[in-house]
């Protein structure tokens, strides 16, 4: 364990407590700034008052974020796929004359 390291993270007004390594801290911090982030920007654009509520809105958005990099990612691969295969062809048909 002596890899590990202890942090306190706040968020939503409860601290968690949690034991990581210490490549992950800054990724941990940045990501519970985020939340507290968005969970302000909710609160002030819509009036929820369960605590709740605000965390399931962040959950998705943060969800549909990664899903729709997913998908863009896939969308680019298969193109630049498309490109190189047509590239390719030309080639073949210049070295074959």
């Amino acid at each position: 364990m002596a890899d590990t390291l202890k942090i306190k993270l706040s968020i939503a007004n409860r601290v968690y407590p949690l034991t990581i390594a210490p490549s992950q801290e800054e990724g941990l911090r940045l990501a519970a700034k985020k939340i507290e982030a968005m969970i302000t920007k909710f609160e002030q654009s819509y009036s929820v008052r369960d605590k709740q509520d605000v965390l399931a809105m962040c959950a998705l958005q943060f969800a549909s974020q990664v899903e729709q990099k997913a998908l863009d990612k896939d969308h680019v691969t298969e193109h630049v796929q498309d490109k190189l295969e047509a590239l390719n062809d030309m080639l073949q048909s210049h070295l074959s004359l």
